[in-house]
């Protein structure tokens, strides 16, 4: 009977469920795994009695970053993690949107501030300003050039918290066609869904925002799968990942392009997608055994 634990967070009262860990329990248990939901940051826990550490719903590493990969990296040396603990700092820090456009993907546009650069924000259309490290929407903001005051505030209380800022274009399409986030296990495509747009504008950048919008299953085209392939190719190290979701969204000019690259903790909206579980179970089982 493989031992696995689903990694999670200490939820409070306002804090997002996680609607795909008690489906992940249940069906693990029924397919004859021991199975538990345990807190990432639980110092009492024997990591090494697991089979699998399976990342789940860790929603809080952003705000203790360096504490969360350090746990990875330890919890790597006592048994196996997924995904790999590398992976694990690579995609914690979104400045890998600029080494996968780098390698020709098709990304949003992303500029980098980190605290003490120059400030340089756009003046000819809307923009978005958010951390490189960050979930939920937590930080994020969209502007107009005539917000630019309220935009170099939001840098700044970003800067003091010590965080890098992106700045990125705000696409337009995204208030037409969406985001449309693209589930992979093991390399093979599972399903796709598409969510709505999250950031309104003048929403503030410190208001509580709805994650997954609208929230619908969605047949991706060749052109998205392609690029979300493209995308699995640049991870460096070409690591076995047994888990990923790539979120795209259209460009000016149609084109889909990588909007985030998730590795480490994202939703698999098995709830919308339940003929999906037999393959996320199998393949689950499959990594505890090292297959």
């Amino acid at each position: 009977m493989p031992h696995i634990a689903l990694a999670t967070y200490r939820r409070g009262p306002e804090d997002p469920e996680d609607r795909d860990l008690p489906l992940l329990l249940s069906a693990l248990g029924a397919a004859g795994a021991r199975a538990e939901a345990v807190h990432w940051d639980d110092p009492e826990v024997d990591w090494a009695s697991f089979d699998l550490v399976l990342i789940r719903s860790t929603w809080d590493y952003t705000l203790r970053v360096a504490e969360f990969t350090a746990w990875a990296e330890r919890c790597a040396r006592l048994t196996r993690l997924a995904n790999p603990a590398p992976v694990v700092r690579w995609n914690t820090d979104k400045r890998y949107l600029g080494e996968l456009a780098a390698a020709g993907v098709p990304t949003v546009p992303t500029r980098y501030l980190a605290p003490g650069d120059p400030v340089e924000l756009p003046e000819d259309r809307e923009y978005v300003i958010k951390p490189t490290s960050g979930a939920g929407s937590r930080y994020a903001a969209r502007y107009t050039p005539e917000a630019r005051e309220r935009a170099v505030g939001h840098l700044e209380r970003m800067h003091a918290e010590g965080l890098t800022a992106m700045v990125q274009p705000y696409l337009k399409a995204i208030d037409v066609t969406g985001e449309r986030p693209l589930l992979f296990l093991d390399g093979e495509f599972v399903h796709a869904s598409r969510k709505g747009a999250v950031l309104t504008p003048g929403t503030p950048y410190d208001a509580r925002k709805v994650a997954h919008p609208g929230l619908e299953g969605w047949e991706p085209t060749e052109a998205e799968l392609a690029v979300a392939r493209a995308a699995l190719a640049a991870v460096p190290g070409d690591p076995a990942l047994l888990y990923a979701r790539v979120d795209l969204v259209d460009g000016d000019e149609g084109e889909p392009r990588v909007m985030e690259l998730e590795l480490v903790e994202p939703n698999l909206f098995l709830w919308l997608h339940p003929d999906s579980m037999p393959v996320v179970t199998e393949r689950i089982l499959r990594a505890t055994a090292g297959a």
